[in-house]
């Protein structure tokens, strides 16, 4: 066990710095094609997550000045505001909304999904994009370990619960949830709040973005018939206040090398603007191109079996019936 943990980190930190950087994306870059990102949305709504700095910020703003109306849903109101003035200054679009959400509690999830159906509008693109990678072991006021709680609960209670709104939108409908590379560097796992003692966050992290490719490729089987597409991808490295935050070593070693926000949210951008008939619902996305779940080796792809009884477990969590 120990060699192939090695493996799949070793692996992982290769294929990584050749292309999660922003040289990686500097060369897959060339192949992008321009007409790929000039569909207007106008008349589209979209919600994304954890909007207000990083990725997410960077995705707002991105949809925003393809005319769509967007959602920005952060925890912090001073912070939202700050963003949504910035995007609406910077695109000239003034429909962009704020609504204040602490993706860690079920229950304000479950408030902000009542507030958008009493609306009745339908949902174009939910970006899951909001996470936290946090190292000391926290517990929510409902029980939950914080990163899964954020991660993995909180994108499960969202999608679910906006699902009437998303088969609104049908046949155009989709959700694109943010995962991270460091997936690659577990199986999944029914060891949802780690049990383990010590606490590893950065593990924790990865398994939560295990589990939320895996979850994408279950809600493309259940919800198959429903007009919506469901997409994972991976951001790549990029340099953000999250990152530098959560892993302050891994910026300062990788300063100038890392991805700019808008790079990271280039492919969430991307996903959303193509005609479904060129995406695969349930793939994991990365730089504009279907890329590999599994590393070669590292043994991780057989561990997706288990994520029928992750779900029973989430739907029992959120008290969804």
């Amino acid at each position: 066990m120990f060699l192939l943990k090695a493996w799949r980190t070793t692996a992982f930190g290769v294929y990584g710095y050749m292309n999660f950087t922003r040289s990686g994306f500097n060369e897959h870059s060339k192949k992008f094609k321009t007409e790929d990102m000039q569909t207007q949305m106008e008349g589209k709504t979209c919600i994304v997550t954890g909007a207000n700095s990083g990725i997410g910020f960077a995705t707002a703003e991105g949809l925003a000045s393809c005319g769509a109306t967007i959602f920005m849903v952060c925890r912090s109101k001073e912070r939202g505001e700050d963003a949504l003035s910035k995007i609406q200054s910077k695109t000239g679009n003034p429909n962009v909304y704020l609504e204040i959400c602490d993706l860690s509690s079920v229950s304000e999830v479950k408030s902000l999904a009542s507030r958008f159906s009493s609306k009745g509008q339908p949902i174009h693109v939910l970006v899951n994009n909001a996470g936290l990678l946090e190292h000391k072991r926290i517990t929510t006021s409902e029980g939950l370990e914080l990163n899964f709680a954020i991660n993995v609960v909180g994108t499960y209670a969202m999608t679910e619960l906006m699902l009437p709104l998303l088969e609104k939108a049908a046949p155009d409908a989709r959700v694109i949830t943010v995962s991270s590379g460091g997936m690659y560097t577990t199986p999944l796992t029914t060891d949802l709040q780690f049990s383990e003692n010590p606490f590893n966050g950065t593990l924790q992290y990865a398994r939560n973005k295990r589990v939320q490719v895996a979850l994408t490729e279950k809600w493309a089987e259940t919800y198959s018939t429903k007009g919506i597409g469901f997409y994972s991808m991976h951001p790549g490295w990029a340099e953000t206040p999250g990152v530098a935050k959560s892993l302050p070593g891994f910026s300062k070693r990788l300063s100038g090398n890392l991805r700019t926000s808008e790079e990271g949210a280039d492919t969430i951008v991307w996903l959303a603007l193509q005609p479904k008939e060129k995406l695969v619902s349930g793939a994991f996305y990365f730089d504009r191109a279907e890329a590999p779940k599994h590393l070669l080796f590292a043994r991780t792809e057989g561990s997706h079996a288990v994520i029928g009884s992750i779900v029973n477990t989430l739907r029992s969590l959120c008290k969804l019936s």
